[in-house]
């Protein structure tokens, strides 16, 4: 696939105080940013926050490019938004909810651009593991977000690549021509994460250590199940 936007940046090795930092503490960041996006009523202070969030992004050395791509993908949508909420609700509210978005946005890629992959699903899986008790499987909600980080990019990619092949023919305008083979190769590539999955034997509910006192092997480190 030639295209892979993503809404998050993607992670950027270094040694940069924001790659040393606690993960709760990144985790910490990104729910304080969605909680305060309920909670600020002021399109400045949300257009301030935006910026300090930049900035902290830039400090972790990941560039200015990275920051864009992550936002790009989302700026049609806001765009129909903000004129959506401008026309009901005015101007300065339409922007204190487009900014609110965009702190988030930015917020949680701060987390993925400076926390490796790995080490993020092990943060999800232990923060996940105090609802055991109610029945919760902590390793295989971390794989669930493995396979959507995985999954994203790759729909992203194949509609990217379906409506540049579409516009060489001339067919950008038709719906069909789209998602038909968007939805194909979804498909397609469901059924392959599928196998590649009970291949290795996972996703499937466990019945026990057995009876004779033989524990199952322990499965592989979330972050490698996928092909």
């Amino acid at each position: 696939m030639s295209n892979h936007a993503f809404l998050l940046a993607n992670y950027v090795p270094g040694d940069t105080l924001l790659h040393r930092a606690p993960l709760w503490l990144k985790f910490l960041l990104v729910v304080g940013c969605g909680l305060a996006s309920f909670l600020i009523v002021d399109w400045a202070a949300s257009a301030a926050a935006l910026a300090v969030l930049s900035v902290v992004f830039l400090l972790g050395g990941a560039g200015l490019s990275r920051l864009m791509q992550a936002v790009r993908p989302v700026l049609p949508v806001l765009l129909v938004i903000g004129v959506f909420q401008w026309w009901q609700l005015g101007g300065p509210t339409a922007a204190r909810i487009v900014l609110n978005v965009l702190v988030c946005i930015v917020a949680a890629s701060i987390l993925t651009a400076t926390t490796p992959v790995q080490r993020l699903l092990d943060g999800v899986a232990s923060l996940a593991r105090p609802f055991r008790r109610l029945g919760a499987d902590p390793e295989r909600f971390a794989l669930t977000i493995a396979i959507m980080l995985r999954s994203i990019p790759f729909i992203a990619g194949a509609y990217g690549d379906v409506r540049d092949a579409a516009r060489a023919r001339g067919l950008e305008r038709n719906p069909r021509a789209l998602i038909l083979p968007v939805f194909i190769t979804t498909v397609a590539f469901a059924r392959q994460t599928g196998e590649a999955l009970a291949a290795r034997g996972l996703g499937e509910a466990e019945t026990g250590t057995g009876t004779e006192g033989h524990g199952e092997p322990a499965p592989p480190a979330v972050g490698h199940v996928l092909p």
